[in-house]
This record gives C-alpha cells, structure tokens and sequence, in this order.
C-alpha cells in the first residue's frame, strides 16, 4: 500500500518532505511534480501529466516496495508555471524543475536521487525499473 500526501502550496514543501524523510528512514519516497488540476475539469493542464498520471499510479501500485509514500506536488496553473522561470519549483536548488511531470525517487542525498522527466513518466519499462529498483 501506498501512503499519498498533498502538498498544497509551495512553503509547505521543505518542512512536510523533511518530516517524511525522518519518519520513514529507509522507506521509498516519490515525489510527484506536475500541474495543477483545472477545478472544471478535474484535471491537469498539462497533457503530459494526464498522460502520465493512470500510468504512474498503476505502477505505484504493482511495482513500489510496500509502506511506499508518494508526495503530490501540484506546480500551479498553466499561467503560473509556464514560460515562468521565477516558479518556485524551477527555482528549488534541490528540485531545479526543468519540465513535467516530473517523478523523483527522494533520497536522503540529492546526489542519489532518480528522475523520471515527462514522456519518461509514461512509459511502462521506465516506471516499472524506477519503482522496482
């Protein structure tokens, strides 16, 4: 089973994933950046993520070590996102977000980190080898 959390805005970030990291030491943490669901559709603005979202979670669910914990990050609308260099996930110097969805396996060092970045995020070999491993 795993366990999801919501980061809701981008202070919340640092303190909640901080909080994660120590309380499952040596459990498998993802977190998940993507754009912000349109509150008519129910979904991202951003076809890559609606894409990748069913995929992603089907392999959580098959592939992820049980007590997994996967941190959502919603990165903002289309106008706070994109062509924004000034968004605070681009600007994250752990995060550095270049482009989403964006899938990172959090490690307690940023050198050990895994990336999953866009299409990456949908395809079945990639997501089942980053879950899995």
């Amino acid at each position: 089973m795993v366990h999801t959390i919501r980061i809701s805005a981008y202070d919340e970030f640092d303190g909640t994933v901080n909080k994660i990291v120590q309380e499952r030491k040596g459990q498998n943490i993802f977190v998940l950046l993507f754009g912000t669901e349109n509150p008519d559709t129910g979904k991202s603005w951003c076809p890559d993520c609606v894409k990748a979202d069913p995929l992603i979670r089907k392999h959580l669910e098959e592939d992820a070590p049980v007590n997994s914990v996967l941190i959502e990050v919603p990165v903002g609308t289309r106008e706070e996102y994109k062509g924004r260099p000034d968004n605070p996930y681009r600007l994250h110097p752990r995060i550095q977000l270049k482009s989403i969805p964006t899938l990172i396996k959090w490690t307690e060092n940023v050198e050990t980190d895994k990336r999953l970045v866009e299409e990456e995020c949908a395809r079945d070999n990639l997501l089942s080898a980053f879950f899995s491993a």
